[in-house]
């Protein structure tokens, strides 16, 4: 079961996702999708959109900007584009979005149930406790403008929606999941992302009980004892009592951020680096990591992958990012400690770490897809063969030392991103 939560930092970016990326991400998306579905079933699909660590992986694998706060509507809209085009072979569909649909999440919400059988009123309210709470009772200074709910024909969900600080130029993202859900007021969040804003007001914190309670006895109390009882307490005092230090109640506490380099918590002992520079730097990643991703492709056994390797044209830039995406579908939730190293799958929109190679997404929309179409016949060896360079590159990763050259790698990206197909927002390299 994959259980993250905490902080993260996303820059807010401006501008659209261009047409030629938001279809191959909705393309890529989906087979991912797909895949997770055909391998473990609807609730791990769930299960891992409730993990920010992991949504961040699927967002930077896809080829969005590794680091923005773009990364969550633009997966969310691809997966909706995605999933809802074959909701009922799926059992799975996305509700909500953003800004005014984000509203008809409700509307939405009571048709599904028409046609499921299951509680509209039910999943209406644990969509508007959602919000509520995220805008009211985690007071944090962020403005929700986006809500997706994402539910299957089980009854299970999960929510993903973001809120805005446009003082501070950011975004948080929050991670809903009923699975994991003990209480809509009691530490109910699978994971929060965003920047570290300071001391907030959490009063949904398991430290906050007492307080909650508290709250509640005041609405009984005569107004006029109120004011008296307030006018005795300074307002510094009473902001004392109302906050609580991060580590009793995973609240935050920490100084003004560095703008280049932005710490961020997360619980579980996890840290995650999201600073908001737009370049991916060696220290974003976990070089074994990525040179285990190298050697898989460059250097392994080619006889492990001779299936794939007979796909005409196939060589070993294309198993690169096969081998990536395959760490998305196969992977266990340790390998998502470092996001960035996901966005040497296809690149990122905006040129960081490098152009989009459009003729290697292609190939790996295209390779994966003929994978998940011949396992549904019974033919496995494609499908066998992604999940083998998962597993290859996590043998080499623990039996090895396979640090990646990160400014070679670079280089030779950029070198050869004319024949790639290489693509930013600007156009064509």
């Amino acid at each position: 079961m994959l259980k993250r939560s905490g902080y993260a930092d996303l820059p807010l970016h401006t501008g659209l996702v261009p047409k030629w990326l938001a279809d191959r991400m909705k393309l890529l998306g989906t087979q991912i999708v797909e895949s997770i579905l055909l391998n473990y079933g609807k609730k791990e699909v769930l299960t891992r959109l409730s993990d920010p660590l992991w949504f961040q992986s699927l967002g930077s694998v896809l080829g969005m900007d590794w680091h923005s706060s773009g990364i969550t509507t633009s997966v969310m809209y691809a997966l909706k584009r995605g999933i809802n085009e074959r909701a009922r072979e799926f059992g799975l569909c996305v509700c909500g979005g953003r800004g005014k649909y984000s509203r008809k999440t409700p509307e939405e919400l009571l048709f599904l149930a028409d046609a499921t059988g299951l509680d509209g009123d039910s999943l209406v309210n644990a969509s508007r406790l959602t919000a509520k709470v995220d805008g009211n009772a985690l007071q944090d200074g962020f403005q929700l403008y986006m809500h997706n709910f994402i539910l299957s024909d089980e009854g299970d969900w999960v929510v993903v929606q973001q809120g805005m600080n446009t003082k501070s130029q950011t975004a948080r993202r929050y991670h809903w999941s009923s699975e994991n859900l003990r209480s809509f007021v009691e530490e109910p969040h699978s994971g929060v992302t965003g920047e570290n804003q300071g001391k907030i007001l959490n009063l949904t914190a398991s430290a906050a009980k007492e307080t909650r309670g508290s709250i509640l006895s005041l609405t009984q109390e005569n107004p006029d004892k109120m004011l008296r009882e307030i006018a005795k307490i300074t307002g510094q005092d009473y902001v004392r009592q109302m906050e609580f230090d991060f580590e009793g109640s995973h609240s935050l506490t920490r100084n003004a951020p560095d703008l280049q380099e932005k710490e961020i918590l997360i619980r579980n002992d996890r840290n995650l680096v999201m600073p908001s520079r737009h370049e991916v730097r060696s220290e974003d990643i976990d070089l074994k990591r990525l040179g285990a991703v190298l050697a898989t492709a460059y250097e392994s056994n080619n006889q492990n992958f001779e299936s794939l390797l007979l796909t005409p044209g196939l060589g070993p830039r294309t198993l690169q990012s096969l081998t990536l995406v395959s760490e998305v579908i196969y992977g266990t939730p340790s390998c998502f400690s470092d996001p960035a190293r996901f966005s040497f799958a296809h690149g990122g929109k905006d040129g960081h770490p490098f152009p989009v190679p459009l003729k290697i997404y292609d190939e790996s929309i295209r390779i994966l897809g003929e994978s998940i179409e011949k396992s549904k016949l019974g033919y496995n060896d494609k499908s066998e063969c992604i999940r083998r360079l998962n597993a290859t590159a996590r043998q080499i990763e623990a039996n090895c030392e396979p640090l990646a050259d990160f400014e070679a790698t670079i280089a030779h990206e950029r070198t050869n991103s004319h024949i790639w197909g290489g693509m930013t927002c600007e156009g064509e390299v």
